[in-house]
């Protein structure tokens, strides 16, 4: 059967003594998110889910609702988004505390429009992802993610961010993560930057030549053996992932790096396998953080991949209304890309979550509505 959508009455009679014994009595209403709106919070798990889970903007949602006989204007929509982030922003708040108490965290950015009022025109905006993904070594935290807006790609901004974390930050070549590791690093101590080698293998295939390159199908090669390395010993712990890279990938790592250095000799500045070289070659030190970390991975592809649908949502939704909105696109982005990071549905998360929130769920237990807390939070809703 297809979706339905249905008005829910809630008919409460008042009764009052036939003798005047007592007053005028009546049930209280049911508690919802948007007190006397008209949402449930099932549509309202929906509409998120639709835009930002299946990258249905809000104009084409208004369409299908109006398809059902359903008349809601896009600014109604939303203003329910923006009211249900407000109320869900704590959740993810909760959630980056917890990410940052962590070891070892994945960083990147990526660009987001937002209208820019009175111009016209819209200006650049940048969503920062804050990642933890331990199961490639079998650590004990769920992974989670956390999205926050901020109106420029300075480093400070990711600073800012990270304020409170301490250990190994994997990110791309991008110098903003630099200041990270200074002494006078704001937030906590200098940062250690594991770099992403991924980078370095697009940077050398893009300085390929079509009519192919010695260099590079060597270089390429010696990338792919530390890639069939990783993936042997994907799933073990950390030390063992360490034992085994300090016995296998470390010499070819070695090897690597003398061949870079040896062809970077003989190319011209301007050559583009040169800049590809000299881009490995300067980031060189955090390219072998891996070896000695067995929690870090080779790249960071896996923060690149929670980012990739975002750019779903962007080219879909074209851009964000203001600042405050792309800051709710922020919080609802965290909290369905956890939820599928730990296989839980996203909407029957965010409906059991909006439900508690409305019937007035206490701060002090904000942990049980943690996306990788879901079960236990559905029991009590059950019970």
């Amino acid at each position: 059967m297809p979706a339905q959508f249905r008005v829910i009455a809630t008919i409460r009679p008042r009764y009052a003594c036939p003798k005047s014994h007592a007053g005028v009595v009546q049930a209280s209403a049911p508690a919802h998110l948007i007190e006397g709106g008209l949402p449930t919070e099932g549509l309202l798990a929906h509409v998120l889910v639709g835009k930002f889970a299946d990258y249905l903007p809000l104009y084409r949602q208004s369409q299908v609702f109006a398809r059902h006989g359903v008349e809601l204007d896009r600014s109604t929509l939303a203003d329910w988004v923006g009211q249900a982030a407000w109320h869900l922003a704590p959740i993810v708040d909760r959630m980056a505390q917890l990410l940052k108490r962590s070891g070892k965290l994945f960083m990147d950015e990526t660009t987001v429009p937002v209208l820019a009022p009175g111009r016209g025109r819209t200006k650049t905006g940048y969503l920062w992802a804050m990642a933890r993904d331990d199961r490639p070594w079998n650590g004990p935290d769920p992974p989670g993610v956390v999205f926050a807006y901020a109106p420029g790609r300075s480093g400070h901004h990711g600073e800012r961010m990270l304020a409170g974390f301490e250990g190994v930050l994997q990110v791309d070549g991008y110098g903003g993560y630099r200041r990270l590791t200074r002494p006078e690093r704001q937030g906590g101590p200098p940062l250690t930057l594991a770099l992403c080698v991924a980078h370095l293998r697009r940077k050398i295939l893009d300085a390929k030549p079509k009519a192919g390159s010695p260099i590079a199908d060597d270089l390429l090669a010696r990338l792919a053996e530390l890639y069939r390395i990783e993936a042997e010993i994907r799933g073990h712990d950390a030390d063992a992932r360490r034992a085994v890279r300090g016995r296998r990938s470390a010499p070819l790592v070695d090897a690597l790096g003398e061949t870079m250095r040896t062809q970077r000799a003989r190319l011209a500045r301007s050559s583009p396998m040169a800049q590809a070289l000299d881009y490995g070659l300067d980031h060189w030190d955090g390219f072998r953080v891996f070896l000695d970390d067995g929690r870090v991975e080779l790249d960071s592809n896996r923060v690149e991949n929670l980012i990739r649908p975002q750019a779903l949502t962007r080219k879909n939704s074209l851009f964000a209304g203001h600042d405050e909105g792309a800051a709710n696109w922020a919080r609802i982005a965290s909290l369905i890309a956890t939820c599928k990071m730990n296989g839980v549905e996203p909407f029957a998360y965010l409906k059991t979550t909006l439900e508690r929130l409305a019937a007035g769920h206490p701060h002090s237990r904000l942990d049980e509505l943690l996306p990788w807390r879901v079960e236990a939070a559905a029991g009590d809703v059950a019970g």
